[in-house]
């Protein structure tokens, strides 16, 4: 994979947050920084730490993958400009929430191989997931794209594209969940009488440990769970409000994954 891009080149269309965490992954050791070429009118500064990456300039004529990480509203203006390299060798790699493989083929054309992802943005430190499902029977471009998003975090394959909306509520998403669990822990411990430093610290390890934890477990969470939980103690008081039925994090999250999933088919149109 390294070796394909090496001789072909990267090109980025696009590079904000999603782009700049898979960017700074692949910089970090799979892809150097003179075979990468960014697309973007407001590319980030941070690029200018690596003055090899060619930014706004031509493009290689024939590179290997084109990353598409625009806004899913920008598609249908920024994508008509690299049409060229459509029907060809050119791996069309898209990160675009929502935006189905249907509208990739009808805008660069039906032969042009095209591979949806949905990485999330634990990616800038190789902690992410991303799946990825692509629009022909052949397995290489399947294969590139995994190769390429695996230098970043764990790669799964999904067996129909309709599972996509599913996993940009969960996973694609679920960062966002997951530091907003870390906010309302700290405001908790605040209330309880923490400083804000201390609250947060807490919290944020917390979080982290018992992440790192669960990958790391043959357990099953609930297991975990039900291993810290003894009878009568504080953690069953806690989970006792946390595992309500009706008011308790499970309805919420259900409605919270729910609500993403529906606004990814709506950018679907």
């Amino acid at each position: 994979m390294t070796h394909e891009i090496a001789g072909r080149g990267l090109v980025m269309l696009g590079c904000g947050k999603m782009g700049s965490a898979l960017l700074r992954g692949w910089l970090q050791g799979s892809i150097a920084a003179q075979d990468v070429w960014v697309l973007d009118p407001y590319a980030p500064d941070w690029l200018s730490e690596f003055p090899q990456i060619h930014v706004n300039a031509d493009l290689p004529p024939d590179p290997a993958v084109v990353l598409v990480a625009v806004k899913p509203q920008m598609m249908q203006q920024a994508l008509p400009a690299l049409a060229g390299l459509g029907n060809g060798r050119t791996l069309f790699l898209s990160v675009a929430a929502g935006i189905p493989l249907a509208t990739y083929d009808a805008m660069l054309g039906a032969d042009t191989p095209v591979v949806r992802a949905m990485p999330n943005t634990p990616a800038a430190i190789g902690q992410g997931i991303t799946a990825i499902v692509g629009n022909g029977p052949g397995a290489a471009h399947l294969d590139l794209a995994a190769a390429l998003l695996s230098a970043v975090g764990q790669v799964v394959r999904l067996e129909t594209e309709a599972q996509m909306d599913a996993v940009t509520a969960l996973s694609g998403s679920g960062p966002a969940y997951v530091f907003y669990l870390i906010e309302a822990l700290s405001a908790a411990g605040i209330s309880e009488g923490l400083s804000p430093d201390l609250a947060t610290r807490l919290a944020t390890a917390t979080v982290a440990g018992a992440g790192a934890l669960a990958a790391s477990s043959p357990e099953t969470a609930a297991a975990l769970r039900e291993a810290v939980t003894s009878p009568a103690g504080t953690t069953a008081a806690g989970l006792g409000v946390l595992m309500d039925d009706r008011s308790g994090l499970s309805p919420l999250i259900r409605a919270t994954v729910a609500a993403a999933a529906d606004r990814s088919r709506e950018l679907g149109g």
